[in-house]
Protein backbone atom coordinates (compact mmCIF):
# COMPACT_ATOMS: atom_id res chain seq x y z
CA UNK A 1 0.00 0.00 0.00
CA UNK A 2 1.36 3.70 -0.70
CA UNK A 3 0.40 7.36 0.76
CA UNK A 4 -0.26 10.49 -1.08
CA UNK A 5 1.50 11.71 -3.90
CA UNK A 6 5.15 10.51 -3.52
CA UNK A 7 5.37 6.81 -2.91
CA UNK A 8 5.59 5.72 0.74
CA UNK A 9 5.69 1.90 1.43
CA UNK A 10 3.40 0.93 4.25
CA UNK A 11 3.38 -2.92 4.10
CA UNK A 12 5.11 -4.87 2.07
CA UNK A 13 5.68 -8.33 1.40
CA UNK A 14 2.96 -9.30 3.37
CA UNK A 15 1.61 -12.90 3.50
CA UNK A 16 -0.78 -13.94 5.84
CA UNK A 17 -3.73 -16.01 6.94
CA UNK A 18 -6.21 -16.44 9.44
CA UNK A 19 -8.03 -19.60 9.97
CA UNK A 20 -11.76 -20.26 11.33
CA UNK A 21 -11.91 -19.95 15.14
CA UNK A 22 -8.85 -18.44 15.65
CA UNK A 23 -7.77 -15.60 18.09
CA UNK A 24 -4.68 -13.83 16.10
CA UNK A 25 -3.22 -11.08 17.57
CA UNK A 26 -1.08 -8.37 15.13
CA UNK A 27 1.63 -6.41 17.46
CA UNK A 28 3.98 -4.35 16.89
CA UNK A 29 5.48 -0.84 17.58
CA UNK A 30 3.44 2.63 16.75
CA UNK A 31 4.12 3.12 13.19
CA UNK A 32 4.78 -0.44 12.11
CA UNK A 33 1.28 -0.64 9.87
CA UNK A 34 -1.03 -2.64 12.71
CA UNK A 35 -3.89 -0.52 11.80
CA UNK A 36 -3.40 -0.37 8.18
CA UNK A 37 -3.07 -4.49 7.57
CA UNK A 38 -6.56 -4.28 9.68
CA UNK A 39 -7.81 -1.75 7.20
CA UNK A 40 -6.75 -3.96 4.17
CA UNK A 41 -8.56 -7.27 5.73
CA UNK A 42 -11.53 -5.05 6.13
CA UNK A 43 -12.00 -3.87 2.79
CA UNK A 44 -11.64 -0.27 4.14
CA UNK A 45 -8.40 0.38 2.20
CA UNK A 46 -7.24 -1.35 -0.95
CA UNK A 47 -3.93 -2.96 -1.47
CA UNK A 48 -1.82 -1.04 -4.59
CA UNK A 49 -0.74 -5.31 -5.14
CA UNK A 50 -1.38 -8.36 -4.54
CA UNK A 51 -4.94 -9.64 -3.19
CA UNK A 52 -7.20 -9.75 -0.20
CA UNK A 53 -9.47 -12.25 0.23
CA UNK A 54 -12.38 -12.56 3.04
CA UNK A 55 -14.43 -15.52 3.43
CA UNK A 56 -13.38 -17.04 0.15
CA UNK A 57 -14.22 -13.75 -1.47
CA UNK A 58 -11.05 -11.17 -3.19
CA UNK A 59 -11.89 -8.38 -1.90
CA UNK A 60 -10.06 -5.83 -5.03
CA UNK A 61 -12.70 -6.76 -7.62
CA UNK A 62 -15.65 -5.60 -5.70
CA UNK A 63 -16.32 -1.77 -5.97
CA UNK A 64 -17.22 0.17 -2.03
CA UNK A 65 -20.65 -0.77 -1.97
CA UNK A 66 -19.98 -4.28 -2.91
CA UNK A 67 -17.25 -4.70 0.24
CA UNK A 68 -19.35 -2.47 2.08
CA UNK A 69 -22.10 -5.63 2.29
CA UNK A 70 -19.28 -8.12 2.71
CA UNK A 71 -18.75 -6.58 5.80
CA UNK A 72 -21.80 -6.25 7.07
CA UNK A 73 -22.37 -9.70 6.52
CA UNK A 74 -19.29 -11.02 7.85
CA UNK A 75 -17.58 -8.55 10.40
CA UNK A 76 -17.79 -6.67 13.70
CA UNK A 77 -14.94 -4.00 15.01
CA UNK A 78 -14.26 -2.86 17.51
CA UNK A 79 -12.09 0.14 18.24
CA UNK A 80 -10.33 2.40 19.96
CA UNK A 81 -12.13 5.05 20.36
CA UNK A 82 -15.49 3.34 20.40
CA UNK A 83 -17.22 4.60 17.57
CA UNK A 84 -20.54 4.96 18.69
CA UNK A 85 -22.86 7.23 17.22
CA UNK A 86 -23.67 10.10 19.94
CA UNK A 87 -27.17 10.72 18.89
CA UNK A 88 -28.55 7.17 19.34
CA UNK A 89 -28.77 5.49 22.80
CA UNK A 90 -26.95 2.73 23.85
CA UNK A 91 -29.92 0.15 22.22
CA UNK A 92 -30.01 2.18 18.92
CA UNK A 93 -26.43 1.66 18.95
CA UNK A 94 -26.45 -1.49 18.68
CA UNK A 95 -29.66 -2.36 16.55
CA UNK A 96 -28.52 -0.21 13.97
CA UNK A 97 -25.78 -3.14 11.74
CA UNK A 98 -29.07 -5.82 12.61
CA UNK A 99 -31.22 -3.08 10.72
CA UNK A 100 -28.72 -2.34 7.79
CA UNK A 101 -29.40 -6.06 7.17
CA UNK A 102 -33.12 -6.03 7.67
CA UNK A 103 -33.10 -8.44 10.28
CA UNK A 104 -36.86 -7.47 11.66
CA UNK A 105 -35.73 -8.65 15.35
CA UNK A 106 -33.03 -6.10 15.86
CA UNK A 107 -35.09 -4.75 19.36
CA UNK A 108 -34.98 -8.48 20.75
CA UNK A 109 -31.72 -9.22 19.71
CA UNK A 110 -30.02 -6.10 20.93
CA UNK A 111 -31.68 -5.91 24.32
CA UNK A 112 -30.50 -9.50 24.38
CA UNK A 113 -27.09 -8.58 23.33
CA UNK A 114 -26.83 -5.65 25.69
CA UNK A 115 -28.15 -7.98 29.03
CA UNK A 116 -24.92 -10.44 28.07
CA UNK A 117 -22.39 -7.25 28.54
CA UNK A 118 -24.04 -5.97 31.51
CA UNK A 119 -26.06 -3.23 30.22
CA UNK A 120 -29.25 -4.13 30.42
CA UNK A 121 -29.99 -1.22 32.52
CA UNK A 122 -28.38 1.40 30.27
CA UNK A 123 -30.59 0.81 26.80
CA UNK A 124 -31.75 4.25 27.27
CA UNK A 125 -28.36 5.95 27.66
CA UNK A 126 -26.40 7.56 25.20
CA UNK A 127 -22.88 7.32 24.72
CA UNK A 128 -22.13 10.99 26.97
CA UNK A 129 -23.71 9.42 29.59
CA UNK A 130 -21.77 6.09 29.96
CA UNK A 131 -18.43 5.54 31.20
CA UNK A 132 -15.20 4.68 28.50
CA UNK A 133 -15.63 1.08 30.33
CA UNK A 134 -19.54 0.87 29.47
CA UNK A 135 -19.21 2.61 25.84
CA UNK A 136 -16.69 -0.48 24.89
CA UNK A 137 -19.35 -3.09 26.35
CA UNK A 138 -21.78 -1.41 23.86
CA UNK A 139 -19.10 -1.50 21.03
CA UNK A 140 -18.52 -5.28 21.98
CA UNK A 141 -22.30 -5.51 21.62
CA UNK A 142 -22.99 -4.19 18.29
CA UNK A 143 -19.45 -6.26 16.84
CA UNK A 144 -21.14 -9.47 18.49
CA UNK A 145 -24.73 -8.77 17.84
CA UNK A 146 -24.72 -9.52 13.93
CA UNK A 147 -22.95 -12.97 14.67
CA UNK A 148 -20.05 -11.83 12.90
CA UNK A 149 -17.78 -14.75 11.18
CA UNK A 150 -14.13 -12.50 12.03
CA UNK A 151 -13.80 -9.78 14.74
CA UNK A 152 -11.12 -6.89 14.02
CA UNK A 153 -10.31 -5.07 17.57
CA UNK A 154 -7.66 -2.00 17.15
CA UNK A 155 -5.78 -1.50 20.31
CA UNK A 156 -9.88 -1.91 21.92
CA UNK A 157 -8.59 -0.81 25.27
CA UNK A 158 -6.48 2.43 24.55
CA UNK A 159 -8.92 4.29 25.82
CA UNK A 160 -9.46 2.66 29.53
CA UNK A 161 -7.71 2.18 32.35
CA UNK A 162 -5.91 -1.17 33.61
CA UNK A 163 -8.43 -2.38 35.64
CA UNK A 164 -11.64 -1.70 33.32
CA UNK A 165 -9.65 -2.40 30.38
CA UNK A 166 -8.81 -6.19 31.51
CA UNK A 167 -12.38 -6.30 32.50
CA UNK A 168 -13.47 -5.41 28.87
CA UNK A 169 -10.42 -7.72 27.01
CA UNK A 170 -12.00 -10.88 29.44
CA UNK A 171 -15.48 -9.99 28.46
CA UNK A 172 -14.57 -10.11 24.96
CA UNK A 173 -12.37 -12.99 24.95
CA UNK A 174 -15.36 -14.79 26.57
CA UNK A 175 -18.29 -13.75 23.67
CA UNK A 176 -15.58 -14.54 21.03
CA UNK A 177 -15.41 -18.30 22.26
CA UNK A 178 -19.24 -18.50 22.85
CA UNK A 179 -20.10 -17.57 19.28
CA UNK A 180 -16.49 -19.27 17.55
CA UNK A 181 -15.72 -15.77 16.13
CA UNK A 182 -12.21 -15.60 14.14
CA UNK A 183 -10.50 -12.42 16.04
CA UNK A 184 -7.98 -10.52 14.77
CA UNK A 185 -6.30 -8.25 17.59
CA UNK A 186 -4.07 -5.48 16.92
CA UNK A 187 -2.12 -4.52 19.90
CA UNK A 188 1.08 -3.04 20.83
CA UNK A 189 0.91 -4.76 24.58
CA UNK A 190 2.04 -7.98 24.19
CA UNK A 191 0.72 -9.56 27.90
CA UNK A 192 -2.41 -8.81 25.69
CA UNK A 193 -1.25 -10.55 22.86
CA UNK A 194 -0.44 -13.53 24.44
CA UNK A 195 -3.65 -14.13 25.44
CA UNK A 196 -4.08 -15.24 21.60
CA UNK A 197 -2.85 -18.71 20.02
CA UNK A 198 -0.48 -16.78 17.12
CA UNK A 199 0.98 -13.53 17.25
CA UNK A 200 2.36 -11.87 14.03
CA UNK A 201 4.93 -9.12 14.46
CA UNK A 202 5.71 -6.30 12.32
CA UNK A 203 8.54 -3.98 12.11
CA UNK A 204 8.15 -1.31 9.59
CA UNK A 205 5.57 -2.48 7.13
CA UNK A 206 7.08 -6.15 7.17
CA UNK A 207 6.20 -9.75 8.89
CA UNK A 208 9.25 -10.18 11.04
CA UNK A 209 7.47 -13.46 12.81
CA UNK A 210 4.42 -15.18 13.02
Amino acid sequence: MTSGEATLTILEDINFSAHAGEAVAIVGASGSGKSTLLGLMAGLDLPSAGEVWLDGTPLTPLDEDGRARLRARLLGFVFQSFQLLPAFTALENVMLPLELLGAEDAGARARQMLARVGLAERLAHYPKHLSGGEQQRVALARAFVVRPRLLLADEPTGNLDAATGAAVIDLMFELNAEAGTTLILVTHDEHLARRCGRQVHLIAGRLAAD
